[in-house]
């Protein structure tokens, strides 16, 4: 239930936003910081690589975890009480003593990730009309795809300029200023009578959800597959220099978010349709991306059309609200488990293609073939959908 109030949807979506502005900053410029708190805490870069791991460990575990230990509180509730989490995880960070506790506050902070992503997009779906959901979790996901054009060089300049620390400490503030916006803005709701963690786990016995997490945890690979190496492509195949690869990452980001304000406005007209044309899209770019790596102007063609293929997890985040029946949270939390699993997944077969010396643009056929898989996958889960309204019509 939901208690009406006189707030502005833009401003609740908005306030969400800066969230995801603040899970992305800290998700992505830990990466740019590496050799920073490295040097500082004494560690190579191998040990530093697995402060990055026990995020991502958080995000796939916390996820579903804290879906279900949250299923009696409301949205709103549980919202602030995610970020505050977030905050005092990365609070902590930017003041941990040594590697290990880094490692420790690292793995807390992955924790609310997915959580808060999926009862934020129950939100943002929640204050507009069905047809336009899509479009709603698109402008709370803006904060996330923003981050990685402004959130993440800020955090890495800070970072320079001030410390390692400030790159952690700058996102617990942000996690702070959610924390108020939400709690000022956000509707306040009530859990529902019949809401447990029980009802959450329903989610998992139904195949239409493990098909869309498959979607996602597959077809989003090939996204990764090829922006992990970028860098390192950028350096040994395009031939630029160090100071280039910030404006190219940059157009990813812009690519990112481009999709994410574009493709959901197609959402409504058939949510399916458009995740298939979608993976078609990005399959296509994925394969032309070995065509376009010599020449700098080319390739960042190549990466803004992939990057808008991230508008995936958005069309993916709809479409599992149609097919969680009541499991809502645990089944929109789940949504970014499967997409670390991708980065999980799309790096690991790029690397072996890579270590196999088919060399660095060998990631673009890698994500050409996750992203082909992910089309297999969608192709099943329309199929049952189509069965079972066949069986429904005969009955």
């Amino acid at each position: 239930m939901i208690v009406a109030r006189t707030i502005p949807v833009w401003l609740v979506h908005l306030s969400l936003a800066v969230g995801g502005f603040a899970i992305g900053t800290t998700e992505f410029a830990a990466m740019s910081l590496l050799p920073h708190f490295t040097a500082d805490l004494g560690i190579d870069a191998p040990t530093g690589g697995h402060v990055i791991s026990a995020y991502a460990l958080g995000v796939v575990i916390g996820a579903p975890l804290l879906a279900v230990l949250g299923a009696r509180l409301s949205r709103r509730w549980l919202l602030i009480l995610l970020m505050a989490m977030f905050g005092l995880a990365n609070g902590l960070g930017a003041l941990a003593p040594s590697y290990d506790m880094l490692l420790v506050t690292r793995f807390l902070s992955g924790l609310p990730h997915g959580a808060y992503f999926g009862i934020a997009a129950l939100v943002a779906a929640g204050l507009v009309p069905p047809n336009m959901r899509a479009q709603a979790v698109g402008r709370m996901m803006l904060g996330l795809t923003v981050a990685t054009i402004i959130g993440v060089p800020a955090a890495n300049w800070l970072g320079q300029a001030l410390g390692w620390r400030w790159g952690f400490g700058v996102v617990a503030i942000l996690a702070g200023l959610t924390v108020a916006m939400i709690a000022a803005f956000a509707p306040r709701d009530t859990a529902a009578r019949t809401a447990s963690p029980l009802r959450e786990l329903s989610a998992l016995a139904r195949p239409q959800v493990w098909l869309t997490l498959g979607i996602g945890a597959i077809g989003f690979g090939g996204l990764f597959a090829v922006y992990t190496y970028l860098a390192s492509t950028l350096l040994a195949v395009t031939h630029v220099s160090p100071a280039a690869l910030p404006p190219v990452l940059a157009v990813f980001g812009l690519g990112m978010t481009t999709g994410s304000i574009v493709v959901p406005r197609f959402a409504g007209r058939g949510l399916m349709p458009v995740a298939a044309a979608l993976l078609v899209w990005s399959a296509v770019w994925l394969a032309l991306f070995p065509l376009l790596a010599a020449n700098i102007w080319t390739l960042s063609l190549c990466i803004f059309a992939i990057g808008c293929g991230g508008a995936l997890a958005i069309l993916l985040q709809t479409r599992l609200m149609d097919v969680a029946g009541e499991a809502q949270a645990l089944a929109a939390a789940l949504n970014h488990s499967a997409f670390n699993t991708a980065n999980a997944l799309g790096p690991w077969l790029g690397g072996l293609a890579i270590a196999a010396g088919w060399g660095w643009t060998s990631t673009g056929y890698v994500g050409c073939a996750l992203a082909l898989g992910g089309l297999v996958i969608l192709g099943v889960s329309v199929a049952l959908d189509r069965r079972g309204r066949m069986i429904d019509a005969r009955a």
